[in-house]
């Protein structure tokens, strides 16, 4: 009855459910809310647990986290907000009006809800988006002017400022601006370049690349199920009312770098590069990590070599093998 008690909302998701796994197994409790657009198969494994629990619900609605509370298990000590429409292409796709419903309100109403539980901690998953473009080329970091180039960056400006003027309130808000993710989760994504690189060169033996030697910032997504972990064990004052740009200096490659690595091990792959003509989240940045590492002592234990590596067998050993499943169809397979 000890236990903290996290609730995360997204939590069948790419980064939610390796973060309930995780927590799991360090002895919390946990509830994930989730809609399963994408199905539950991520969170099965969890259901015979007894510090575990699912609420199949929409984050947006106004009840969706006090219904929670309302079982007999303790008020969560915090809750990690990871449902949203995720990246330029699904914000396109559904429109300015729905886009700004699930990542601006369905954010400020979670959190009117967890302050009035007394939850203690609320941490946002935001982007490295927001900064768009770097005026000067030198590395941005959380003071660093924010410049959105993208529908979805803007949606997720307007919930970090919602969050941050209401720093005072019971409930403490914590961000996290993430990398570019890659790597294996019990939901893997493929829209996204490291894991849609691997997985086209694999069975497509061809690569289209779009904005051709941009730069970005990756990182796995078990380092950021860490990074987030630290933000909900570190002291208050450490976190309370703070942005940190969660990844590593080691993750700064250029989609040139990314090819090299995959051609390393698939050799046989043909590339091509397009111009890209359709707009879109025009990053080519690079993005400084020395405050979390200093504030938070995070240090990230893979490197994207490790990703393509982990991606690559987990296409060979078959456990990932059939592109025509559910989790391809609804992934966006054009990348910024």
């Amino acid at each position: 009855m000890d236990a903290k008690h996290v609730l995360i909302t997204g939590g069948a998701g790419y980064i939610g459910s390796m973060l309930a796994g995780e927590l799991l197994r360090l002895g919390y409790r946990v509830t994930v809310v989730d809609e399963l657009l994408f199905g539950g198969d991520s969170i099965i494994a969890y259901r015979a647990n007894p510090n575990f629990r699912y609420y199949k619900a929409n984050v947006w609605e106004a009840r969706t986290i006090r219904n929670t509370a309302e079982d007999g298990w303790p008020r969560p000590y915090a809750i990690v907000h990871l449902a949203a429409i995720v990246g330029f292409p699904a914000c396109q796709a559904v429109g300015r009006q729905v886009a700004w419903r699930y990542n601006v309100e369905a954010t400020q109403r979670a959190f009117e809800q967890a302050n009035e539980l007394g939850v203690e901690r609320f941490v946002l998953s935001s982007t490295y988006s927001n900064y768009g473009l770097s005026a000067d080329g030198e590395a941005v970091s959380e003071g660093s002017p924010l410049n959105p180039q993208s529908l979805y960056a803007e949606t997720k400006i307007a919930a970090e400022r919602y969050l941050l003027g209401h720093a005072h309130e019971r409930t403490a808000p914590l961000i996290f601006r993430l990398a570019t993710l890659y790597g294996i989760s019990p939901r893997t994504r493929f829209d996204l370049i490291v894991n849609q690189f691997v997985f086209e060169a694999y069975f497509k033996r061809e690569l289209l690349i779009y904005q051709r030697g941009y730069s970005r910032s990756f990182v796995h997504v078990r380092d950021v199920v860490r990074g987030i972990i630290l933000g909900l064990e570190a002291p208050e004052e450490k976190v309370r009312g703070q942005v940190y740009n969660l990844g590593t200096g080691d993750g700064n490659y250029s989609k040139d770098d990314i090819v090299a690595l995959i051609l390393k091990r698939l050799p046989e792959t043909s590339v091509r590069y397009k111009d890209l003509t359709f707009g879109g989240d025009m990053r080519d940045i690079s993005v400084s990590f020395e405050k979390i590492e200093r504030e938070l002592g995070f240090q990230a234990k893979l490197n994207v070599d490790d990703g393509v590596r982990e991606v690559l067998h987990a296409l060979r050993d078959g456990l990932i093998r059939d592109p025509h499943d559910e989790r391809f169809r609804n992934a966006q397979f054009i990348v910024q």
